[in-house]
C-alpha cells in the first residue's frame, strides 16, 4: 500500500519576514531610486561603461545591506582595486578578449586577498582592460561613484524604519 503525503505548505516565511521588516516597509527598498543613481553618475561622466557594475552595486547595496559584498570596504576597495589590475594588465598585455578574462581572475583574487570581495567590480576590471581609459581620471571618476553609492545606500538605510541597518561595518 503506498502512502499519500498530505499537503505541507513551505515553512518558510515571506520574505519581508526574514529581513525583520514591517510588511508597511518591505517594499520601500525597492522603491528607492537606486539604478538611476548609477545610470546618472555614468552619464555624467561621460563613462557609460561604467553604468553596469555600478548598478550591480546599487543593488546589492539596498537589496542585500547586510552582505559582505555591500559594504563600504568591498564596494569602494573593490572597485578601486579591480580598476587598478585592470589598467596594468592593459599596460601590461594590451587590449583584448583574453587580456579581459585574465584581468577579471586576477582582480577577483586581489579582491579576495584584500579582503574586498566585490563581484560586480571584476566588471571594472574587463571594463578597463577593453577601454584602456587614462588611468587617473577612470580611478578618480570610479572613486567618486563608489562613494556616491555608499552614500545614496546610507541615506536610504536612514529613510527606511525598522531595515537593516546599512553599513553594518565600515571597515
Amino acid at each position: 500500500m503506498i502512502r499519500q503525503r498530505a499537503h505541507r505548505t513551505p515553512r518558510h516565511p515571506e520574505p519581508h519576514r526574514r529581513r525583520g521588516v514591517h510588511p508597511r516597509d518591505a517594499g520601500l527598498h525597492r522603491a528607492f531610486p537606486r539604478r538611476p543613481v548609477g545610470v546618472a553618475i555614468g552619464a555624467a561622466v561621460h563613462e557609460p561603461l561604467l553604468i553596469p557594475p555600478l548598478a550591480a552595486s546599487a543593488a546589492l547595496i539596498h537589496s542585500v545591506p547586510a552582505l559582505p559584498l555591500a559594504q563600504p570596504r568591498s564596494v569602494i576597495g573593490g572597485h578601486l582595486l579591480c580598476a587598478a589590475v585592470g589598467l596594468g594588465v592593459h599596460a601590461a598585455l594590451g587590449s583584448s578578449l583574453w587580456s579581459a578574462a585574465i584581468a577579471a581572475g586576477l582582480a577577483l583574487g586581489t579582491t579576495m586577498l584584500a579582503r574586498t570581495p566585490h563581484s560586480p567590480a571584476c566588471d571594472t576590471a574587463v571594463i578597463a582592460v577593453l577601454q584602456g581609459p587614462p588611468p587617473a581620471r577612470f580611478l578618480s571618476t570610479l572613486a567618486v561613484a563608489a562613494v556616491l553609492l555608499v552614500l545614496a545606500g546610507c541615506a536610504a538605510a536612514r529613510l527606511r524604519r525598522a531595515a537593516t541597518p546599512y553599513p553594518s561595518y565600515w571597515w
